[in-house]
């Protein structure tokens, strides 16, 4: 019996995915529920499982593009699997190796004495540390001239000698997708970013004090997205406009907040979704943080936990960022960007102290947020990093964490 192996529907909205990269090679033999294949789509990279045991024959090369419920591979159930015990398993194909890059023409040059330079030239040359021989002149008979002379010598944005070469790839569904959200928002939002700073040595301390504990007690450690994340909740109940969005003509606005946070994945940025992150604690966001992580990392993502979102956190400042204006990720009207932490000097009571400082950055759509809402509800967020223990905590410090 010969078996279809079709395309499944990542998601809702999607109507196409590009097949990324085959697992096994045609005449394999597959076990069901064998990963053969890894699907791009907008959204996600999949895994497609085999539906039975069999010998494949694929019908789509790398890279094609194919539509949802499409013919990718057909699996031959009735074929006897191979002696010799563990199912063979394909090497990874190698790159076909590429055909040397055509060189340019060089073109022929004369060669000539030093003599047959003007002195203008000659001390051109001389002082450039260049050779007469390479050059060709354009005077009478050849006669190198001051003009050539000048024209031989590299200016600083000349190459000279060194790799010149380029390369080519196809951009992946996902990597094509992110584009054109991007190029979207700047051309259909009013974003603008307001910036802050803040202090986190009280966040130094209270890490310090109980991170050991706390991961010993729950097996996460005591990072600064779970400050971030109840700091974030916290202002959208203050501000509830920044937990809105814009639905047509209408302003839709959510009484949960659903919190996605930026993730660097294997195959570019991911935004996986903290639900209901009103109803967390510390030990719960930590939690979740972990485990999407972990999943987007490994390529174990999926759509539904990538959907939907009221409020984007993400963290430039693991790569080294000092201050950025992120960007809004639709149709969300705010995100706030972390940044890096350093050392600055900082006048406290009428005194110069060294404290470790983040620069922090939220970008707002304007069409439905003011300019006092964008500014408050980044101090409310200063603030309830600066004095998490009353703000966040209650004044219990123990409780907050579990311990």
């Amino acid at each position: 019996m010969i078996l279809e192996m079709k395309v499944p529907s990542p998601g809702e909205s999607i109507t196409e995915v590009e097949i990324a990269a085959w697992l096994v090679e045609d005449g394999d033999y597959v076990e069901k529920d064998q990963a053969i294949a890894e699907v791009d789509s907008d959204k996600a990279t999949l895994e497609l499982p085999a539906e039975m045991s069999g010998i494949i024959t694929l019908k789509a090369e790398e890279g094609d593009a194919v539509e949802v419920g499409a013919v990718v591979c057909l699996i031959d159930t009735s074929a006897a699997k191979p002696e010799g015990g563990d199912t063979p398993k394909a090497e990874k194909k190698e790159d076909a190796p590429k055909a040397d890059a055509p060189k340019a023409p060089v073109a022929e040059t004369k060669t000539y004495a030093t003599g047959s330079a003007s002195p203008a030239a000659k001390k051109i040359l001389a002082e450039k540390g260049m050779d007469a021989h390479s050059i060709s002149g354009t005077g009478k008979d050849g006669r190198i001239t001051k003009e050539d002379a000048v024209k031989a010598v590299p200016s600083m944005g000349t190459p000279a000698g060194g790799s010149r070469g380029s390369s080519r790839s196809k951009m992946s569904m996902l990597r094509r997708k992110v584009a054109e959200r991007l190029v979207e928002v700047k051309n259909t939002t009013a974003m603008l970013t307001t910036f802050n700073e803040v202090d986190m040595s009280p966040i130094f301390e209270l890490r310090k004090a109980y991170k050991e504990t706390f991961k010993g007690k729950h097996g996460v450690s005591l990072g600064f997205m779970s400050f971030f994340t109840l700091a974030v909740v916290r202002a959208l109940k203050m501000y509830p406009a920044v937990n809105s969005m814009i639905d047509g003509k209408e302003m839709l606005s959510y009484d949960f907040c659903d919190i996605s946070i930026a993730v660097s994945g294997p195959k570019g940025l991911m935004v996986p979704v903290i639900r209901n992150a009103e109803h967390l604690g510390f030990r719960g966001v930590e939690s979740e943080v972990k485990r999407l992580a972990l999943r987007a990392r490994d390529g174990q993502i999926t759509v539904d936990e990538m959907t939907g979102g009221t409020f984007t956190i993400t963290n430039g400042g693991v790569f080294g960022s000092m201050l950025s204006t992120p960007i809004i990720n639709p149709p969300q009207s705010g995100i706030l960007g972390m940044h890096n932490i350093i050392e600055r000097p900082v006048a406290i009571d009428g005194k110069v102290e060294i404290r470790p400082i983040m620069y922090v950055a939220l970008s707002y759509d304007h069409r439905i947020i003011d300019g006092k809402e964008s500014v408050g509800f980044l101090v409310a967020v200063k603030e309830a990093l600066e004095n998490p223990i009353e703000l966040l905590m209650d004044n219990d410090v123990k409780k907050a964490l579990e311990l």
